[in-house]
């Protein structure tokens, strides 16, 4: 591995016109190919195997013209004198519903809050809704049609009615906002202050740049083909830049290095591509394991986020093996600091802070290992309580008007009926379908916490009904995911309870049970390649442990902010709720993944210096020497970069981007600058043995660059030796 990596970095250096050209090639050729791609992303959500997924599957079959996956909008008007039905408010909301249904092409009908069949004012006359269909999703909406939404609201709001929107209509694909920027301004402050070079410091910016850039027009090119998420995108951004960044670093890093022990430029690119590009071929995998082990949970939309991120990470790890050697060619002596030009740095004079650091956790290794396990354990214990859920817009901050409206609902028909649950009875097989589902609609009707029981409609074929259920409380709520547990119990195989509530609950049931089969897929498999690079069975099993540790902590974390408020004013999370369906575990692979980085990157500095013939104290005291200002740097980056995503618009962004800011700040700093030094001190030799079987079965990979060094070494001495021959 480390021989093909170097001569891999020397190619780049000396073809870095031909490198460059093809990498600038392929960002101009995906930026065209995004440019001109259709822009319907899906946010449709189908949980394969669950049964609101199969209730909702057959009503796509037996309801096929009521089943249009088109965008809908909740127009709601409350009078102020307490009487929509009053005749000029009356007038004031015919006016809102005649503007809506002229505002844009794509509305497919407008429903009148008065007509009798629509059922949509309030016991006490004081709410009314009209209810707005599309014929397309709402990605396909333009700002047009949004804007036409808008318009027509607040044509109401003048005539002094009070009118919000409610419903996925005016969701749209998150922007990348201020807050990412000045995540990536701080990267590039911290890039500067441990490079002491503008240009050392611009070019992980430049490449990891250049890489998103790819990654993220490719994803944009593939999102309707593919059907995939619109977060999909920004998840990829957020990981694909924050490793991006970090594995140039680690490169550029390694280079300054053996430029400063005074090797030709050429040479230098090509160890520090074989010893530092090794370790980034193997962090990078690890990452993209985590990633792709998604699939396992077998959620579509999971899936696309984890190959998507995968995908990401994958072009980084290229890029650093190959545009960042070759851009080092174009930096020349600019790459090192300026008092550095020209000659090696002077000695160390003194020990470093991370000798220093390395020297007290090996005093006092057991003490420092409890201080961090206690302390990340307490932090963690919030996530004993962690409530799963999906979105809605009872979520979103009542600053908003998809909250207001939501409110409005909630106070003028009961706290269940913004999330109805659709009972779908199939009666093919029955003698008399109608009594079958009159017979269900009466069992429900006799169930707790049941609010209204709708009337069966039929399909076309009469054999087929759906029943809406609305219940007393609100979606979220233990008292109706009770509900649903109980209509599924009351009722027959042929009757199948779906809806955005029930889809929601199927989610967390679902994902909690796949938690501990991708868990032992993923880190079984990353222990096995921890293994084969470190040759050691107790450094992978600690790697792994304390992932848990950091990522539990991390979980513990988000549930204390997102979900109890803890601190929710300072991260800008205006409304608590319970955590996204879909955030943990994708969080846990994204994590996993990034643990081993820093895993991989300190710890394999460990191995080269015990390799050529350390103790192990001394190995843990040189790793840190030479990796802790890197890997702490490294960590700084990605936190900054994680938490600019706090910022967004999007929920699930807003709390990975928190999530993975944390987890990595309990990991680096944690995990892996307090915890492991402690161990690997307490271990001692024991942490590097490997039974001799294994170790002749196992393949080298040479991350270390050992093989590489003995060959390199034995080039040099044959070209010592060619003179004297002649």
């Amino acid at each position: 591995m480390a021989t093909f990596l170097y001569r891999l970095g020397r190619f780049s250096f000396r073809r870095r016109r031909l490198v460059a050209l093809i990498w600038l090639a392929l960002l101009v050729l995906a930026g065209v190919s995004a440019a001109t791609a259709s822009p319907a992303a899906s946010s449709t959500i189908t949980i394969p195997g669950t049964e609101a997924q199969r209730a909702f599957d057959l009503l796509e079959e037996r309801f096929p013209a009521s089943n249009a996956e088109g965008a809908t909008a909740r127009v709601v008007f409350e009078a102020p004198d307490g009487d929509i039905t009053d005749a000029t408010d009356r007038a004031a909301v015919e006016r809102v519903v005649a503007d809506l249904r002229v505002g844009s092409d794509h509305v497919a009908n407008v429903a009148d809050p008065f007509q009798p069949e629509s059922a949509a004012v309030s016991r006490d006359g004081d709410i009314a809704y009209a209810l707005v269909s599309y014929d397309v999703e709402a990605t396909g909406l333009a700002d047009a049609d949004r804007n036409a939404l808008e318009r027509a609201a607040e044509m109401g709001r003048e005539e002094g009615l009070t009118v919000e929107i409610g419903g996925d209509a005016l969701s749209e694909i998150p922007a990348t906002g201020a807050t990412e920027i000045i995540g990536v301004g701080i990267a590039a402050v911290v890039l500067v202050l441990t490079f002491g070079s503008l240009v050392a410091a611009g070019l992980p910016l430049l490449t990891a740049i250049v890489g998103v850039g790819i990654s993220v027009a490719v994803i944009t090119a593939l999102s309707a083909p593919l059907d995939l998420n619109n977060t999909t995108p920004t998840l990829a951004m957020m990981i694909g830049l924050a490793v991006g960044i970090d594995y140039a670093l680690f490169v550029v890093s390694r280079y300054r290095a053996e430029l400063a022990e005074g090797r030709p430029r050429q040479e230098a690119v090509g160890r520090a591509a074989g010893t530092a590009g090794s370790a980034v071929v193997f962090a990078g995998l690890t990452v993209v394991i985590a990633l792709v082990g998604l699939a396992v949970v077998n959620i579509p939309v999971l899936t696309s986020m984890g190959l998507a991120a995968a995908g990401a990470v994958a072009v980084a790890v290229l890029i650093a093996l190959t545009l960042i050697p070759a851009v080092l060619g174009f930096a020349g002596d600019r790459v090192r600091a300026r008092r550095g030009r020209g000659a090696a740095p002077a000695a160390e004079t003194k020990p470093g802070l991370g000798t220093r650091w390395a020297r007290f956790v090996l005093r006092r290794p057991v003490a420092v290992s409890l201080t961090g396990v206690v302390g990340l354990g307490a932090i963690a214990l919030p996530a004993t309580g962690m409530v799963l859920g999906l979105p809605d817009d009872g979520s979103q901050p009542t600053s908003t008007t998809q909250r207001r409206a939501y409110d409005l609902l909630s106070r003028g028909f009961g706290p269940g009926f913004n999330g109805p649950l659709i009972v779908t009875v199939d009666a093919r097989d029955s003698a008399d379908p109608r009594v079958t589902a009159e017979d269900v609609a009466g069992t429900v009707s006799g169930l707790d916490d049941v609010a209204a029981v709708g009337e069966p409609a039929f399909n076309e074929a009469g054999d087929t009904a759906m029943i809406t259920v609305v219940p007393e409380s609100k979606p979220s709520s233990a008292a109706t995911e009770d509900l649903v547990a109980d209509i599924r119990a009351a009722t027959g195989d042929n009757v199948l309870v779906t809806g955005q509530t029930a889809m929601a609950i199927d989610v967390s049931q679902k994902l909690s049970d796949a938690l501990v089969p991708y868990l032992a897929l993923v880190v079984g498999l990353a222990f096995l390649l921890l293994v084969v690079v470190f040759r050691s069975l107790l450094v992978p099993l600690k790697a792994a442990l304390g992932f848990l540790l950091s990522v539990i902590a991390a979980l513990g974390a988000v549930v204390a902010v997102f979900q109890w408020g803890w601190a929710a004013g300072v991260f800008g999370v205006e409304e608590t709720g319970p955590i996204m369906s879909l955030m943990p575990i994708f969080m846990i692979g994204v994590v996993f993944g990034l643990a081993m980085d820093y895993e991989v990157f300190l710890v394999t500095r460990m191995r080269e210096a015990y390799v050529h013939g350390e103790s192990p104290h001394e190995a843990i005291v040189t790793g840190f020497r030479h990796g802790a200002r890197v890997v702490s740097a490294a960590a700084v980056i990605m936190i900054s970069v994680f938490a600019g995503f706090i910022g967004s618009s999007e929920a699930m962004v807003k709390m990975i981007g928190f999530g993975l800011a944390i987890a990595v700040l309990f990991d680096a700093f944690v995990v892996r600058m307090a915890i492991v030094p402690a161990v690997l001190a307490l271990l001692g030799r024991a942490a590097w043995w490997l039974p001799r079987p294994l170790d002749r079965a196992l393949p080298n990979v040479d991350v270390e660059g050992e093989a590489l060094r003995k060959r390199l070494l034995a080039a040099g001495a044959e070209s010592e030796r060619q003179p004297s021959k002649r």
